[in-house]
């Protein structure tokens, strides 16, 4: 059973014994056994459960939640159900979902809100939230500055540069970091501190961060800015870790005052909000539009805006499939600026008859230059 629960991870494990005590309680108030389900049918039974669950009356935020929230709290009351040896009783012979609760969700799939996501942070209050962290005196300030820029340039999730409660989450750390001039590698665990500014490459290297490729570094070189730049931040990193003797596996959010302290999500969140409160209505931004996972939005949708080609972003954010698309913002100005133009002077056009209708006569060249096939 141990090597079956590490086959998920921990908050998603903890997520599904949660469940399961919830499951547990509701059937024993109708005197029902949770294990072996002493119905005629099974069904029903979920079904009940799945309306009550939605409706906030079991799940644990006693509040209204998404479809997706029910399905995979049915999920895991199934899936606990096959660990110990007993059928699924959400799925047929066949495997699939029983008919019944797939309208069921469906249903309320139908009734959920819009998704909300976040939106992307423009540059110019990036830069203004780092260059007045990095005049406060205390360490969190220069840290946090150092961590908004991490976060934006190499597209991190928030768990890979802030503290946070995920029991999953994977910080990149001192001994994840690469220094490079040209092609010449600086050992910065051991070199002197002044050879560390010859860095004009960084790199940082998966070891268990989610969807990365073990041993994969991710690299990235000097911007021309020295206070919003990649380079000078993992140096600045470095160099903090190096003067207080850290651990090589301590993490890059890591600050020392009388004792090692880290930058929290929760605090990048705030830091953000405060900004945006100040500056994003002329950017169309309010604090409640962003989060921490703005930062990643942030950085995608600058590459975006530059029209770098979408497989490349793909690679940096480690995304494998279509779920970038989900931090892309078509209100970004520079993406739709020229569109109608582009319309207009391409939106002539011929097409290929196919064998119903007779072939175009011959005539004078398609007014739309090349836009015809």
């Amino acid at each position: 059973m141990r090597d079956v629960a590490l086959g998920q991870s921990r908050s998603r494990a903890n997520a599904a014994t949660t469940t399961w005590d919830v499951w547990s309680t509701f059937c024993s108030s109708l005197e029902v056994d949770p294990v072996t389900l002493n119905v005629p049918d099974p069904i029903a039974l979920i079904q009940v459960f799945a309306h009550r669950y939605r409706r906030g009356e079991l799940s644990p935020s006693r509040t209204q939640v998404r479809s997706r929230t029910v399905g995979d709290a049915l999920r895991a009351i199934g899936q606990t159900l096959a660990h110990l040896g007993h059928p699924d009783p959400r799925l047929t012979h066949t495997g699939a979902l029983d008919l019944r609760l797939q309208r069921q969700l469906a249903a309320y799939k139908r009734d959920d809100p819009p998704p909300s996501r976040v939106k992307p942070i423009p540059n110019h209050i990036l830069r203004h939230v780092g260059a007045q962290n990095r005049l406060a005196v205390h360490p969190l300030g220069p840290a946090t500055a150092d961590m908004i820029t991490l976060g934006f340039f190499f597209l991190l999730r928030p768990g890979e540069y802030g503290k946070t409660s995920n029991l999953d989450s994977t910080p990149f750390r001192l001994c994840d970091v690469h220094l490079r001039h040209h092609q010449t590698r600086i050992p910065h665990l051991q070199c002197p501190i002044h050879d560390l500014h010859a860095t004009n490459f960084v790199c940082l290297e998966f070891t268990n961060q989610k969807n990365g490729v073990q041993g994969e570094l991710i690299c990235l070189g000097r911007t021309g800015d020295a206070a919003f730049c990649p380079v000078n931040t993992v140096i600045d990193r470095v160099i903090h870790l190096q003067q207080h003797h850290a651990p090589q596996t301590t993490p890059l959010f890591s600050f020392f005052t009388r004792r090692w302290e880290a930058v929290t999500t929760s605090h990048l969140t705030t830091t953000l909000h405060r900004a945006v409160e100040t500056l994003g209505p002329a950017a169309g931004l309010a604090p409640a539009d962003i989060s921490v996972h703005s930062l990643r939005a942030s950085g995608a949708t600058a590459l975006f805006c530059a029209q770098v080609d979408t497989d490349r972003i793909c690679l940096l954010g480690r995304w494998r499939s279509d779920e970038m698309l989900r931090y892309l913002h078509v209100q970004a100005y520079p993406v739709v600026a020229d569109l109608a133009p582009i319309m207009l002077h391409r939106g002539n056009f011929h097409l290929i008859p196919n064998q119903h209708l007779p072939p175009f006569p011959p005539g004078p060249p398609n007014p739309g230059g090349n836009g015809g096939l």
